[in-house]
């Protein structure tokens, strides 16, 4: 009976042993990432009503502050069965403005499509231009509900976080329900965890339309406004017919705000009087 105990004891601690290191290999990669532990205590020195509205407002500046700025983006999605990609949709783009000082996209880079089992469709092409790189604003308040659940660092940033839900989908809007991280220092978004809300489904006509979750993570710019600069992506959509494993990445790059010091180029030529545009603008307030 001695030897039979020895063998249970050595039996429990190996599977003791073996659970303990599929915990550690299994954390979230958030964790990993520079995220410190939750911390459920007040913001520091202003109220939780005052912190949403201060950080709303400056939301609101952020993002009027990035219409006078280009970029570059790229984008990719693929499709996975096991390890191995079987579909891909790819393409890089500058964001720029034309000659009368209007938004516009450029196209530098897209390979051909070959995404066979779910389409890029115009909600997809919509939430990756306007809601993963998602803003919080003033004017956005009113739509959620917004719960503050702590303090948590961030790399080397200390973190108010939120979670945000909208109150109610209207027909044909779409919303973001998910997390956000706001730098106690300057107010602003500096991370963001969620998706995009609601999943279109018609059931009798075998549609599905599903969206991932995604996380997306900002970076100071002009050392003034936190823009976004990585947005990622790695989940199983459920359709009914069985799940599909997604991957995707969207990066922001090269931004430069838009002015006088500015040349905007566009395959090496340069797009003539978009800064005269931009600077009589200016000039006439």
């Amino acid at each position: 009976m001695q030897g039979l105990s020895i063998i249970m004891t050595r039996t429990f601690l190996i599977r003791a042993l073996g659970a303990l290191m599929l915990c550690l290999l299994t954390l979230p990669a958030r964790a990993q990432e520079g995220e410190g532990a939750l911390k459920n205590i007040p913001p520091k020195g202003i109220a939780v009503d005052e912190l949403i509205q201060r950080f709303a407002s400056k939301e609101k500046e952020f993002k009027l502050a990035r219409e006078e700025y280009t970029w570059t983006q790229s984008v990719k999605v693929q499709t996975l069965e096991g390890n191995s990609v079987d579909g891909e949709y790819q393409q890089v783009f500058d964001v720029l403005f034309d000659d009368k000082g209007k938004r516009i996209e450029l196209i530098k880079f897209a390979p051909q499509n070959t995404l066979s089992r779910i389409d890029m469709t115009k909600e997809d092409l919509d939430d990756i231009e306007k809601r993963m790189p998602f803003t919080m604003t003033i004017d956005d308040l009113p739509l959620y509900d917004v719960k503050y659940l702590g303090q948590q660092q961030e790399d080397e940033l200390n973190c108010y976080v939120f979670d945000l839900n909208p109150k109610k989908i209207d027909k044909g809007q779409r919303y973001f329900e998910g997390r956000i991280w706001v730098d106690d220092h300057d107010f602003q978004i500096v991370k963001t965890y969620g998706k995009n809300v609601p999943d279109l489904v018609k059931a009798k006509k075998g549609e599905e339309n599903l969206f991932p979750r995604f996380t997306t993570w900002r970076e100071q710019i002009d050392g003034k406004y936190w823009f976004p600069t990585y947005t990622k992506v790695d989940d199983n959509l459920h359709y009914m017919m069985g799940d599909i494993h997604i991957r995707q990445v969207v990066k922001y790059e090269n931004y430069r705000r838009f002015g006088s010091k500015t040349r905007i180029l566009y395959e090496g030529q340069e797009i003539k009087g978009a800064e005269d545009q931009k600077n009589g603008d200016k000039e006439a307030k």
